[in-house]
Order: structure tokens, then sequence, then C-alpha cells
């Protein structure tokens, strides 16, 4: 009530995301605010970035999910090999951190973790990609890579590098 009196909002949909409670009234208000337009991309175009880039983003999403609080705060991940083996891919990715203490906080007890961002990583890649995954997932301590102008471009940072 105090944030309504000092802007002017449009709607206020109060929710849960957790307890996935008033979604559709949120849905419902931004549908009505969205202006149509033409589409910017081709009707079976997910997205401008590419499948290397997509396959990134997956591995870190299960990272973020199944670390939680210990995620490192420096952490990427760079796909080293993507390739179309007879309708699958093998897609090897390695993850960086900057200290060893982040590297077996990533691995987990005994590899549990690693191997569960990795199946995780895997079974939302075979049903985005429509094929079978091999992916391979590696740690690596790399001092400093966050603070690497050249290791940012190569990873795909700060382009205006």
């Amino acid at each position: 009530e105090k944030l309504a009196a000092l802007f002017k909002f449009t709607d206020i949909v109060p929710l849960s995301a957790r307890k996935g409670i008033n979604l559709e009234s949120l849905e419902e208000s931004i549908y009505k605010l969205m202006p149509e337009g033409e589409m910017i991309f081709d009707e079976d175009q997910l997205t401008d970035r590419s499948s290397r880039f997509l396959a990134a983003e997956m591995v870190r999403e299960k990272l973020f999910r199944h670390l939680g609080q210990e995620l490192p705060y420096s952490l990427t991940v760079d796909i080293e090999q993507f390739e179309d083996d007879n309708g699958m891919y093998r897609i090897s990715a390695v993850i960086y951190v900057e200290r060893s203490g982040q590297k077996s906080i990533v691995i987990g007890k005994k590899g549990e973790l690693l191997k569960q961002v990795g199946k995780d990583a895997r079974e939302d890649m075979e049903k985005l990609f429509d094929c079978k995954v091999f992916l391979q997932l590696w740690v690596k301590v790399r001092e400093g890579w966050s603070d690497n102008e050249r290791m940012l471009r190569n990873l795909g940072y700060n382009d205006d590098l």
C-alpha cells in the first residue's frame, strides 16, 4: 500500500511463485500490457543464440538450482566440444571456478552433485535438441578468470572489451 501511494502502478498482483498462487492473474495482467507487433524471428526459431550457448546455460541453470546458497559467485561454463555424431550430440563442458574450495563444492561429495547436474542438464538438452546427448562435465580451477579480459571475451562476456 505504501508503494502504491508513491508510484502509479498499472496493476498490482499479490502472488506466491513458490506456492503457485495467483500466477494466472499475473499472466493476464502482463498480456494486457504487452503490445502486439510483427514477429521478430521465424515462428520455428526459439532464440537468436547458438546451441552451444544454450547448452552452457542449461548446465549453469542446473548448477544454480543444485548449489543454492553454496553457488560460487565466480563460476562459468565453457562448451569445449559440441559435435553431431550421427544424430547424437557429443558435448564436453568445462565449469570454471577460481579456487580449489569452490571446485570441491561444485563436484560434491563423491561427485554426486556434479553427476546430478550433468544428468538434469542432459535431459533438458535432449528435450530441446530432440536427440540423444552425451554430456561430459569437467570442473577446473582458473584463478582470476573473471578478471581476465581475454578469457571473458572467449567465454562470450564483455564483447566491448
